[in-house]
């Protein structure tokens, strides 16, 4: 069996469990062909069976006599034999139900003769909306989006509806017919047209899937304890509690002079040169490695020069945007917000008399709305243009169109060394200016085998050096892909020293964006002692840190990447670039000769294995909120939109249809009424639409809603604070806040009570509430606000019942349904509703996690794709919420319609219904828009 389960295992890129290996060897018994064998196969994602079906062949494997299984084939995932019967798991803080219910949740659903799809499962059908005639007051169909609500479902009273099956369907809007085979996303469970990964069998395409077994086995051991914890409740009285670990405070070594540092940097050298280059030039390429000191002071030198309008600096990411505006700041002496200033996401550190401007390439797209020609701006530097974030390629578009109208204007593009010519080309061969850099010589060494756990080899390699060389003979800089593995790696760190008899002195530093900004702050104060700092990939160019003679390479990084199975983008682990692996081991030979350590084999950095450049963000992530933002300025025809790499067409219209099914596109692709007011708000189209619609009298929830809002865009993993010497206390107090079966109610919750106590640090303390994290819910809140306000849309509050509703009207493409309920940890595990296939699992931090439900079916707000597919920001709904609000996706099974005599009607209520175009015009054409928001 071990041969069919690698065999089966290559074709789903994951291990095979031994109940799978046993069905799919009942499939081969039960087949009487390779092709019926391969048919039966593709139900569980095999999509060439010819090698599983000669390893069977090979291997004489016996199919096992026929158990009680519920093989359905719909399903493909690879938990489908023994359906298992969940004990009922009480929960703090959660409804809880009697044996019968639980039962009854666990089982099939009854009533359903000759339908063999078990509780949860969807079917999908495939439609597409042709035109045919209609009046200008003609009703929406059930196929069209765009309003809200799409349809009202009905049906008799005091009946139990929360087990109704809900199907999938997909239509096609006339605008796309055309481009309706690249929709294959949707439709055929294909991935984008560029896949991040080059080669999925590598070494670091393996552990990006696999994950790491040592941060696996904390994340369990946390919950083991916080389970034990709940059962046996706690003694608060008898128990000592662990005093907070003190942090030692060193003295800060002497200042060095300003001035003098700032002639030491290689751009000083040819500081005349480059801005004489700029001034004859109107674009200009400026080539330097990472500590040439472009970022800091190309602008300054020509602020210095006596440029009169602003300068404005983009980042690609917001801790660079902010850190390098105070970085100059200090070096011009002015108080940040004077002179210099930076405007980050609902962060704005600028004045009328603000010359200097840095900020997130994000702001500057959204300012082009505001003045499409950017009038009040002499000159824009784009930093850091090699990273090719989204933004920046978007803006690179903008520019190529903006330049023939504003010849005034001045573009500096700066970039590392690689995709330099390329910037040249794009804007017809602009000058490429070089600063000489001062680099050392860096050795890079290569494991001897792969890795059986990037985490545990990059602790251990710490360690190595760090023992090996007493002397502290340079700081040690380690690549992780995010917070959770950056935290297990300091904190075995810690636990290993401790277990060391006087080792020599080393400051263990994190670092990564949602770390408070006083942390951050740490990793640039110089020490006696050695530092180790364990970052993400935004120490590669954006952060340079002074000091670093070993780089430790675990080859793997975290980027946003479309999910086709999900139709959202989702955070995946993958391995790096050729270029980015260099320009991580460049690191070590800033200030002296160094050693670059990567935790994988040379062969795994060859170019069979790795892409010789990062892939583009434009290639690989969603792009509605930048097709809504184009849209917005004009631009009817993306796909002739000048991108220096144009998006793969299958994410192009995918993105499109997304917009279209939001509501925000019409179905001849034209921005709608909703479509304008999303773009007002600086947030994703999903938030902006549950936002706009929590306004309108159907729900009148946006004081709540706007609250949520404000603690989604935070991140919800920087509210509550769980210090591993205080986790007992922590998670108790965090149990108060908890409201049942809804993530996004508790952080409600949260802000409310925080709000109702006047907003103390004092009782955020008591509570292990991030008090600084709250501060900023509440600018990014009255941002919201004032938003809300100019659009005249009122603030008003409803039921926690109402806020739901509301919820699942923004997040219904996020849905999700239960599969079955972990018997061991007594977890619900779902399903995507729109995709069935794919597997989800709740995030340990959801309030959702060992609960007994009270329905099924779930929205989510976000998705994390590491060894499984976490969902959180999780919230119950019911299923006919997802119908009324998610029509252009959902609908009810037609034997639920008869059983529970449901009928399904399109309605325009409250809505005013217009049509674009004449009496020819589709019905999937008519746009209902809230009457208040007309003429906006």
């Amino acid at each position: 069996m071990d041969a069919i389960a690698a065999a089966v295992g290559r074709q789903l890129q994951r291990p095979a469990n031994p109940r799978l290996v046993e069905t799919i060897v009942g499939f081969y018994h039960a087949s009487g062909s390779l092709a019926e064998f391969a048919t039966k196969c593709s139900i569980i994602g095999i999509s060439d069976a010819q090698e599983v079906y000669d390893t069977i062949s090979a291997s004489g494997a016996k199919a096992k006599p026929a158990a009680k299984r519920a093989v359905v084939t719909i399903d493909n995932d690879d938990d489908i034999d023994i359906l298992p019967k969940p004990k009922p798991k009480k929960f703090k803080g959660f409804k809880k139900i009697d044996k019968s219910e639980a039962k009854r949740r666990s089982e099939t659903l009854a009533g359903d003769e000759g339908h063999d799809a078990i509780k949860g499962h969807i079917a999908t059908t495939t439609t597409t909306t042709t035109p045919s005639s209609a009046s200008n007051t003609a009703k929406p169909s059930s196929s069209s989006p765009g309003f809200i609500p799409h349809s009202i479902v009905s049906g008799p009273n005091n009946q139990d509806t929360s087990r109704l099956q809900v199907v999938s369907h997909f239509h096609t809007p006339p605008f796309l017919q055309q481009n309706s085979h690249y929709l294959s996303v949707h439709l055929e469970k294909m991935g984008p047209m560029v896949d991040p990964v080059k080669n999925d069998k590598s070494e670091l395409a393996v552990e990006a899937r696999e994950g790491s077994r040592l941060v696996d086995d904390r994340r369990q051991l946390i919950e083991r304890k916080k389970k034990m914890e709940q059962l046996v409740g706690q003694s608060e009285d008898n128990e000592t509690k662990a005093e907070p670990t003190k942090t030692e405070v060193k003295a800060e070594l002497p200042k060095e002079d300003i001035a003098a540092t700032r002639r030491r940097l290689p751009v000083y050298q040819v500081k005349s040169q480059l801005v004489q280059t700029i001034l004859e030039n109107q674009v200009t390429v400026v080539i330097g490695e990472t500590g040439s000191g472009k970022t800091t002071q190309l602008a300054q030198y020509l602020y210095e020069h006596g440029i009169s309008g602003k300068i404005a600096c983009t980042q690609p990411r917001r801790v660079a945007a902010m850190s390098v505006a105070k970085r100059v700041a200090d070096e011009g002496g002015c108080d940040l917000g004077s002179t210099v200033g930076y405007s980050v996401r609902f962060d704005d550190r600028t004045t009328p008399q603000t010359k200097l401007k840095f900020m997130t390439d994000g702001i500057l797209v959204r300012e082009f709305l505001g003045d499409p020609l950017l009038s009040e701006y002499d000159v824009i530097i784009m930093d850091e243009a090699h990273e090719r974030s989204l933004n920046t390629d978007v803006l690179l578009g903008l520019f190529k169109r903006l330049l023939t109208q504003r010849l005034d204007l001045k573009l500096v593009v700066t970039s590392a060394t690689m995709n330099a010519t390329r910037f040249s080309d794009y804007f017809g061969q602009a000058p490429q200016f070089f600063i000489p850099g001062r680099t050392f010589p860096v050795e890079t060494l290569y494991a001897k085998s792969s890795a059986t756990d990037y985490v545990e080899q990059a602790v251990k390699q710490v360690l190595t050096i760090h023992l090996s060389t007493r002397d502290n003979d340079g700081d040690i800089l380690v690549f992780m892909t995010g917070q959770e593995d950056i935290e297990a790696v300091c904190d075995v760190l810690h636990e290993r020293l401790a277990k060391i008899d006087d080792p020599p002195p080393l400051d263990i530093l994190p670092i990564y964006a949602s770390l408070p900004p006083e942390q951050q702050k740490r990793i640039f104060t110089p020490s006696p002692h050695r530092k180790v700092v364990v970052a993400t990939n935004i120490a590669e160019t954006s952060l340079t840190i002074d000091g670093i003679r070993y780089v430790i390479d675990s080859g793997l990084v975290k980027m946003n990447v479309y999910s086709a199975k999900l139709g959202m983008d989702v955070l995946r682990v993958v391995p790096v670039s050729l270029a980015n692996a260099n320009q991580r081991s460049g690191r070590a030979g800033r200030t002296g000769p160094g050693v670059g350590y990567r935790l994988y084999t040379e062969r795994a950095a060859s170019e069979e294995m790795m892409f010789r450049q990062p892939i583009p963000e434009i290639q690989r992530t969603n792009l509605s909120n930048v097709m809504l933002l184009l849209k917005s300025l004009g631009v009817e025809d993306i796909a002739k939109f000048p991108f220096l790499d144009p998006p793969p067409p299958d994410l192009l219209y995918g993105s499109l249809y997304d917009l279209w099914a939001l509501g925000a596109l019409s179905s001849q692709g034209r921005l709608t009424e909703l479509g304008t007011i999303m773009t007002k708000f600086p947030l994703d189209p999903t938030l902006s639409r549950a936002l706009i619609l929590s306004s309108l009298p159907q729900f009148g929830c946006s004081a709540q809603m706007v609250s949520i809002v404000a603690m989604l865009a935070l991140g919800p993993s920087q509210i509550f604070l769980r210090p591993k010497e205080r986790a007992k206390e922590a998670d108790s107090a965090r149990d108060k806040f908890i409201i049942p079966e809804s993530d996004h109610l508790t952080l409600l919750n949260v802000y409310n009570q925080w709000t109702r106590q006047s907003r103390s640090a004092k009782w955020s303390a008591t509570n292990f509430i991030n008090d600084k994290s709250m501060m900023k819910a509440r600018d990014i809140r009255q941002q919201l606000v004032g938003v809300l306000e100019q659009l005249k849309l009122p603030l008003v509050s409803a039921s926690e019942d109402t806020v739901r509703k509301c919820l699942c009207a923004g997040f219904f493409a996020s849905a999700a349904v239960v599969e079955r309920v972990n018997p061991n940890s007594g977890s619900p595990e779902f399903s995507s509703l729109r995709h069935r296939y794919m597997k989800l699992f709740l995030h340990p931090t959801s309030v959702l996690v060992g609960a007994n439900l009270s329905c099924p079916y779930v929205i989510y707000h976000s998705l994390m794709m590491t060894s499984k597919e976490y969902i959180s920001c999780v919230t119950v709904v019911d299923p006919l919420w997802l119908v009324d609000y998610g029509g252009v996706y959902y609908d009810v099974s037609d034997s639920h319609k008869r059983r529970f005599e449901i009928t399904t009607e399109s309605v325009a209520n409250e809505f005013e219904v217009t049509n674009e175009e004449t009496s020819s015009t589709p019905v999937a054409e008519t746009v209902v828009v809230p009457r208040r928001h007309r003429g906006l």
